[in-house]
């Protein structure tokens, strides 16, 4: 029973974080999904919640109508969620009659925000973004072109981070870990849907959007997720990009991971039906991709545990070593951090230690409603 639950919980692991990618880039490669693309010229909406965001909402509109894509904006609609700076002062700036500041006296968080906005839309594509990251010059074209195919109706932009010669430790893992998650998406994309959008920059059709609860934590999955069960697809343009800068620490990155995976534990809780395989079209990649992350903490822990029991086996003790090689390179990636050293060789190890520790702080955080659907700066 001991080496049962050792190679059930190793299998899980490798299944979850190596076995999965390698399989949807198969299917990807196998049965790829046909899908219309071609250049659409056509105007949208652009939809972004902010709380005391005046600064960054001054940035972002100025970049937005100086770029090469303002010909395709039709309208902005800010949210102002509950905010008491003087963003008022920074719109009418602007003096854009593309610009429309909606302002709610009551902060109840962007899922809120957006189930207000999105129907006031008078476009049938509508682009939702954050107030902190930069667009590239073409992503509203790149993400428009998807729209050609009928069946699509959310389409994700990618997020890319800055990087810098002082970059961190915890910037660098963060990075490497990015790319591992765009490179699921990018197949998961190609082979049927992805179950979720980046945050940062993605758009959709008015038509294929549903109000979804206030108390979501994780709109960008929720929303193109129903989508997805209403028969829409949801594909990843990665030549649509928002620029962001990495956190500076692992522990920044951690308040930030966690509240996100306190929101994949919600769904399980809001979303009940897409946990079975007759109701999720995308019902793989849900699980894999979302869901079995939850448990890898666990997995981890029965490991050790049962790699310790198994010793006297010459293979067991070489996994043991190996298990204790690799937490040792992920706490020198935790010093490298707080000595400020960057460090290339640990910080994908001090990575991934953390979101698993994070992992099992946000599961104590959904058990015990210990969240807010209203962001906090980190």
């Amino acid at each position: 029973m001991t080496e049962f639950l050792f190679w059930l919980s190793l299998a899980g692991l490798v299944y979850i974080y190596l076995g999965y990618p390698l399989l949807v880039k198969g299917l990807a490669r196998l049965f790829p999904m046909r899908r219309e693309r071609h250049p659409v010229e056509q105007k949208v909406s652009i939809v972004i919640a902010c709380h005391n965001e005046s600064e960054r909402i001054r940035t972002k509109l100025a970049e937005l109508f100086q770029s090469t894509q303002s010909c395709l904006i039709d309208e902005v609609l800010i949210g102002s969620d509950g905010s008491n700076d003087d963003i008022a002062a920074s719109v009418s700036a602007l003096n854009n009659s593309r610009v429309r500041l909606v302002e709610f006296p009551e902060r109840r968080g962007k899922p809120a925000v957006l189930n207000d906005l999105v129907p006031q839309c008078r476009n049938e594509i509508v682009v939702l973004c954050d107030a902190r990251q930069i667009l590239s010059d073409d992503a509203i074209p790149e993400l428009l072109a998807n729209f050609a195919d009928p069946k699509v109706g959310v389409v994700s932009g990618e997020l890319m981070f800055r990087r810098s010669s002082s970059d961190s430790a915890a910037g660098r893992g963060i990075g490497a870990y990015w790319r591992y998650e765009k490179m699921i998406r990018r197949a998961e994309g190609q082979f049927r849907s992805v179950p979720g959008a980046t945050g940062a920059l993605y758009a959709i059709r008015r038509k294929a959007f549903q109000p979804i609860p206030e108390s979501t934590l994780l709109d960008d999955v929720v929303i193109p997720m129903i989508a997805v069960t209403q028969g829409w697809h949801c594909v990843f343009e990665r030549k649509a990009i928002a620029w962001d800068d990495p956190s500076s620490s692992l522990g920044r990155e951690a308040i930030r991971k966690r509240r996100t995976i306190a929101g994949a534990a919600q769904l399980i809780v809001h979303h009940p039906s897409w946990l079975l395989p007759w109701k999720n079209p995308i019902w793989l990649e849900f699980m894999s991709h979302k869901i079995l992350r939850l448990v890898s903490p666990a997995l981890l822990v029965i490991v050790a545990v049962t790699n310790v029991l198994l010793l006297g086996q010459l293979p067991y003790s070489l996994l043991l070593l190996g298990q204790i090689c690799f937490y040792y390179s992920a706490f020198a990636g935790w010093i490298c951090q707080k000595i400020g050293r960057p460090s290339s060789i640990f910080g994908i190890q001090a990575m991934f230690f953390t979101l698993n520790v994070t992992t099992v702080a946000a599961l104590f955080d959904a058990v015990r409603g210990r969240f807010r659907v209203t962001w906090q700066r980190t």
